[in-house]
């Protein structure tokens, strides 16, 4: 038996006949058609991630097998998070919650490549993927939903592998969201304030003792970046204007030779 493999990346439930799977699997006498249906069914779950997929045909009898990959855990939280994506200062703010139901069906759909010897080591792990992006479970930080899993707060609903949530709940995390999003751009205001403040009082220093200031504040790296170059920008632009007037001069000092 002959065995030919197509890999590609489609958009999960989107798939077409369309450039890079349809060229590939054209000369190996495939149904097209088909192939891309099952795909577009196995990767419906998928909606709106690039999802890996890899084709088996057997280019003599023309039948072909379909495996899914799953898209990186840190995409499936996003998409359960209903956010684009994590949170640029983790420590500081977070973006969104999650519920346990959540992390437990991302464990399920991740299951195979997880490393935990069960389905609780393997919530664990998503959880703690949670904790680098910004992302609360259950209204809290990773460290400490991961605390309450070791503790046995969620063995009943990891026991009955449970992935639904209630309409109340949905509407619950969507305030959630709305909340964190206002507190994280209160606190963006009260950090770019503060950065305004030090560029004023050390105007003139050099820039690495500027950033070491806003650094000290707590200023997230992000906004020092943001805020520096606008102050370089103003004193790039005094030293222009310093040249100019420079240069007026000199035409008055041949003068008077």
């Amino acid at each position: 038996m002959a065995t030919q493999i197509v890999d590609s990346l489609v958009s999960g439930g989107k798939a077409t006949a369309a450039p890079p799977l349809g060229p590939a699997l054209g000369p190996l006498g495939v149904n097209i058609g088909q192939v891309v249906a099952e795909i577009n069914k196995k990767t419906a779950a998928f909606n709106g991630m690039q999802v890996p997929v890899k084709v088996r045909v057997d280019t003599d009898t023309k039948e072909f097998e379909i495996s899914i990959g799953t898209p990186p855990a840190a995409a499936l939280i996003l998409q359960e998070a209903g956010v684009q994506k994590g949170s640029g200062t983790p420590n500081k703010d977070k973006v969104a919650d999650v519920l346990i139901q959540q992390i437990i069906k991302i464990a399920k759909m991740k299951e195979d490549a997880l490393l935990g010897k069960d389905l609780k080591s393997k919530v664990k792990e998503i959880i703690g993927t949670c904790n680098s992006m910004g992302i609360l479970v259950g209204g809290k930080p990773a460290v400490e939903a991961i605390k309450d899993v070791n503790e046995g707060k969620y063995d009943k609903e990891i026991k009955e592998e449970k992935t639904e949530l209630s309409e109340e709940e949905k509407k619950s995390l969507e305030e959630e969201k709305k909340k964190l999003a206002e507190e994280m751009e209160k606190r963006r205001a009260e950090f770019e304030a503060t950065g305004k403040e030090i560029l004023l009082k050390l105007k003139g220093k050099e820039a690495n003792v500027i950033k070491k200031e806003m650094a000290d504040e707590g200023i997230p790296d992000m906004i020092i970046k943001e805020l520096m170059p606008a102050e370089e920008e103003v004193a790039a632009g005094e030293a222009k204007e310093g040249e100019k007037a420079e240069a007026k001069e000199e035409p008055k000092e041949e003068k008077k030779k």
